[in-house]
């Protein structure tokens, strides 16, 4: 592979507005095979693995890599449900993984082609250790995906975990499950208020007072907790919660975690 302008130089693509998510416009279901083609990939690769993500049977009568198989695939990735279409993009990047390191050479390549296009082309989407996961905001990005690992160094390991499954839960195609993130990314922050508080069997909202936080941030936790409670745990009848929110409430959840671990140590 030939390293390209803008990586010699080191220009990278601005960010557009998310305006897709449940959805595979056209454009990428151009790209991720010529992605996959750039990084060596042949056309009768790729439909075995784009068959086999859609339990399709290949043209028999298409032999010739060049141009049969390879419209073939346009094809395919033309009329796949939306969803699987990231399914392809996952299964295509093991495919060049494979035989290699899954962040330097082809692999490499690939995942940072792809998310370059999820950047440039506003979609809410990208590729993270060989799986599709939720992109927000690059400051949720900030305040979420490196929360985990901090708190792990910090020793809470239970926040850690309630944590990533708020990540999972947001990120869980082809639908997200709004209400599982809220649930989560409270108990994680719930779990690090207990561990900073010394006290294990309080609700976050009778903690807050014991977190000597600076006023209005005290408030601002407690309101937080009540709004989650009503909203992700008794959801009543004709409420709804919208994805904004929720990516809201994990980002808010997150950095009040790392600043609480940091406290702690």
């Amino acid at each position: 592979m030939t390293e390209r302008f803008s990586d010699r130089q080191g220009y990278r693509p601005t960010a557009a507005q998310i305006t897709v998510r449940e959805d595979a416009p056209s454009d990428l279901r151009g790209a991720i095979p010529s992605i996959a083609e750039n990084t060596g990939i042949r056309p009768s690769d790729m439909r075995r693995v784009i068959c086999s993500v859609l339990l399709a049977r290949p043209d028999s009568d298409n032999w010739s890599e060049y141009p049969n198989i390879r419209h073939e695939v346009d094809d395919l990735m033309e009329s796949a449900p939306w969803y699987k279409v990231y399914d392809i993009a996952e299964a295509l990047y093991a495919e060049v993984a494979a035989n290699g390191a899954r962040d330097s050479g082809p692999a490499g390549e690939f995942g940072r082609r792809l998310n370059d296009f999820f950047i440039e082309n506003g979609i809410g989407w990208e590729l993270r250790d060989g799986r599709i996961t939720h992109r927000g905001s690059e400051a949720f990005a900030r305040s979420t995906h490196e929360v985990p690992d901090r708190l792990d160094e910090s020793d809470l390991q239970r926040a850690a975990s309630e944590m990533r499954e708020a990540l999972r839960d947001i990120s869980r195609r082809p639908e997200p499950d709004i209400t599982g993130a809220i649930q989560h990314a409270m108990a994680a922050l719930e779990a690090t208020a207990r561990e900073v508080a010394g006290q294990p069997n309080l609700t976050l909202g009778k903690l807050v007072s014991s977190l000597a936080l600076p006023a209005p941030l005290d408030q601002a936790v407690h309101k937080l907790w009540g709004y989650a409670s009503d909203r992700g745990r008794h959801i009543r009848e004709q409420q709804s919660v919208d994805h904004a929110e929720a990516e809201l409430i994990v980002a808010v959840s997150g950095s009040l975690c790392a600043f609480l671990a940091s406290r702690r140590s």
